[in-house]
């Protein structure tokens, strides 16, 4: 495309992650999109972090400049339906609520519309990417219900700042990009009248390579008043772990290699200058017959391993 558009001699395109890369001399200029649905997404955070500290030069343009997260309280049936209706029917006289624990701490991409709002959306988190430091959020949403309605959950979503005065919108009513909104579900529906209030708090931890979600909502329903209304959701509850896998993740286990785990280490150890892809996938397929009892099978999972790790 460079070639195509007569920039093969300005443009250096480097086939590798940003924060494996070194460069001659700092960047003017760093243009990202490393997003998901929400600008919290896998290592995107992180690999901005690096980048603006190893790779940009003082006062250099990050570009997108800032993203805002907004938030609003939601009426979504049709989606929160989604997640809990399968599990609540008792289909055939089965009864599947265990299931339903699990999909209550999930979430999903959405396209809100303005008239599901219950609120007022409001600011609950700024991402300014010339000075962030922590890849994580903490924000809190407190508000009054603007009318009477049935609370389902939390809409997120965020509006970017690429350059000062150039704005992006994915809020609810704004033209459709590819982002989209985020509908965290409430752990069963709310009525909720015109005054009454909420206050929820949405955190994300980077663990790994990954996001660990929790929203902890409390509703206060004032007319007529009564106890308030109080869910604590994370999707760390929407993983199923057996005590097999509880056991390997302790800081004492001591663990020992499974076929995978031998098969990876004899086709890596091979990759030493000596041998071709052919002859490791060949070793490979006679000291692991079971696993791939095709040449073609052993080729491919050589193959795949020196993609990723050979030079």
């Amino acid at each position: 495309m460079a070639a195509d558009n007569g920039f093969e001699s300005r443009i250096e395109f480097i086939q590798e992650l940003s924060t494996r890369v070194t460069l001659p001399e700092r960047a003017d200029v760093i243009v990202s999109d490393v997003r998901g649905v929400l600008p919290f997404f896998q290592q995107g955070l992180t690999s901005l972090i690096d980048a603006r500290d190893r790779l940009l030069k003082p006062g250099g343009v990050m570009i997108p400049h800032a993203d805002t997260l907004w938030a609003a309280i939601v009426e979504h049936p049709d989606e929160h339906g989604g997640f809990f209706d399968a599990w609540n029917e008792n289909g055939h006289e089965f009864n599947l609520k265990a299931a339903g624990k699990v999909a209550t701490n999930s979430y999903r991409k959405v396209q809100l519309k303005p008239e599901q709002l219950l609120c007022e959306p409001a600011p609950i988190a700024k991402l300014d990417y010339s000075r962030l430091q922590n890849p994580n959020l903490l924000g809190r949403l407190e508000c009054s219900f603007a009318r009477a309605g049935t609370a389902h959950g939390l809409g997120v979503w965020f509006n970017s700042e690429l350059a000062p005065g150039i704005l992006m919108s994915n809020a609810p009513g704004d033209p459709t990009l590819i982002y989209g909104n985020t509908f965290f579900p409430f752990s069963e529906p709310v009525s909720t009248m015109e005054g009454d209030t909420v206050s929820c708090v949405l955190r994300a931890d980077l663990v790994a390579d990954d996001y660990v979600w929790t929203w902890e909502t409390r509703i206060d329903r004032r007319n007529p008043p009564s106890e308030p209304v109080i869910f604590r959701q994370s999707t760390f509850f929407n993983e199923v772990y057996s005590p097999s896998q509880l056991r390997k993740s302790s800081a004492g286990h001591i663990p020992t290699l499974n076929q995978d785990g031998l098969a990876k280490r004899f086709i890596l150890e091979r990759m030493n200058g000596e041998f071709s892809l052919e002859t490791i996938a060949q070793e490979l397929m006679k000291n692991f017959p079971l696993k791939f009892p095709t040449f073609q099978e052993s080729l491919n999972q050589v193959v795949q391993i020196s993609k990723q790790y050979s030079r």
